[in-house]
């Protein structure tokens, strides 16, 4: 894709945005920046852009007489593909890709990149760390919260990227390519953005759609729709499993993670990793089976896994107080993440849920209580909606709290010597906070300040 000189829309200004204004800019593109967003400020989006920029930069309704001018049009993850004038813009035979492609284009060297419903921050940031253990030049990069157009011109042909995909950025790639790739889960989120579980997968199943018979794919045998995706796919496959011994993959075996391709290695005890739950040692096996195909040596994967102490805002220790131990998980941002927050914890558990409708279904997030949670503290959009699933299920301990400080300090009344209290709110953060990460942090200056 050919940049210089041409006219690009980048449509909205996020850090993906600015990234992607950047780097075009760099590349001697003619770069026009758009949001529909009337409250931003133009003086600091020119601030994030840096003095040398000459974008020209668009705030509110969109001037159709744009659409003229324009060559290639850059979306961000944020922005639905089916946007009227999205459509417009196809209808016009302009190029429309995203920043994902265009900073795979951009960049050099080799792409190992991780999607899926949940798990991928942490594949994504304990891969990272094995590379970086490996080698100096290493970018992570993605749906993490680092911009990949951002790394793309640093890159150079000995660079390892790697990059957590969302389904948002996979919607739009055109060449994207990595040598190795992974999808951990599929299980129902964002249907308010895709409207079907069907697009969803689809967009996920992106990640390998331009990969061959020399790249590798990494799949979750445990997923029936993983499973049935490697078996109509070019790449070569490696499957991990939690539940059953693989003749070819990685697999639990007796506390231990096993991997089984050309040879077999064991990788290391569950006991001596600092990251707690099933579906952590599930995130372990994918991200270690990505580094032994790409061949990293077992010796830097073992110490590298034993080494990680987790995410931030993902089943994050956070302290002791009274006995009570909190716990961070706003990274639980669907009932099926959520579940996996309630999966490990080991004690008795007031629990903290709710916040932006995603369109989500309570139940089964509620049945996976199954006795552990003592009290659910609810909030935000979605609260009436989770205390009807949660009647249906049988489930009545439930309060509702009108701001989030006051269901910090309910839960910590409800809370007992030896209980813990876990912010897994399986619900966006957006009715509230800006961010996963900024009600997560909230929570720990709450609970510190206790």
């Amino acid at each position: 894709m050919e940049v210089a000189k041409k006219k690009v829309l980048v449509f909205g200004m996020g850090i993906s945005g600015i990234g992607a204004a950047g780097l075009l800019e760099e590349q001697g593109a003619e770069v026009t920046l758009y949001d529909g967003n009337e409250k931003l400020e133009e003086e600091k989006i020119r601030e994030k852009l840096g003095a040398g920029s000459k974008a020209q930069i668009v705030i509110g309704a969109f001037p159709e007489e744009l659409l003229d001018t324009l060559d290639i049009v850059v979306l961000s993850p944020g922005v639905p593909t089916d946007l009227p004038i999205v459509e417009q813009m196809r209808e016009r035979g302009i190029l429309i890709t995203g920043e994902v492609e265009l900073a795979y284009e951009s960049g050099k060297g080799d792409v190992l990149a991780i999607t899926g419903t949940n798990g991928k921050t942490t594949t994504t940031a304990l891969l990272g760390e094995i590379m970086k253990n490996y080698q100096d030049d290493v970018f992570v990069v993605g749906n993490i919260g680092n911009p990949y157009t951002a790394a793309a011109g640093k890159m150079s042909g000995g660079s390892i990227t790697v990059a957590e995909m969302s389904s948002f950025q996979l919607e739009t790639i055109i060449d994207f390519r990595p040598r190795v790739s992974a999808i951990l889960n599929f299980t129902p989120d964002h249907l308010n953005r895709h409207h079907t579980m069907e697009a969803y997968i689809s967009a996920k199943k992106n990640i390998a759609r331009n990969q061959t018979e020399d790249d590798h794919c990494i799949l979750n045998y445990e997923d029936r729709l993983t499973r049935e995706f490697g078996e109509n796919i070019r790449a070569q496959v490696l499957y991990f499993s939690s539940r059953r011994k693989l003749e070819k993959g990685i697999y639990l075996e007796d506390g231990r993670i096993i991997y089984r391709n050309d040879k077999v290695i064991e990788i290391c005890d569950v006991k001596d990793l600092n990251i707690l739950g099933l579906h952590n040692y599930e995130n372990v096996m994918a991200a270690a089976a990505m580094a032994l195909v790409y061949g990293i040596p077992a010796d830097i994967v073992r110490k590298s896994v034993k080494a990680f102490k987790g995410v931030e805002h993902r089943i994050e220790y956070v302290t002791e107080k009274n006995g009570v131990a909190y716990y961070n998980d706003s990274k639980g941002t669907n009932p099926d993440a959520a579940i996996k927050g309630i999966q490990a914890m080991n004690r008795p558990t007031v629990l903290i849920g709710g916040g932006y409708d995603k369109d989500s279904v309570y139940t089964d997030w509620i049945r996976s209580f199954d006795g552990k949670v003592k009290r659910l503290i609810l909030l935000g959009a979605t609260k009436e909606k989770i205390a009807s699933d949660a009647r249906a299920c049988g489930f009545h301990d439930f309060v509702f709290a009108d701001t989030f400080d006051e269901a910090v300090l309910e839960a910590s009344k409800a809370a007992k010597p030896g209980d813990a209290v876990l912010l897994s709110p399986a619900c966006a953060s957006w009715d509230m906070f800006p961010s996963y990460e900024v009600r997560g942090e909230k929570f720990k200056e709450i609970v510190n300040s206790l």
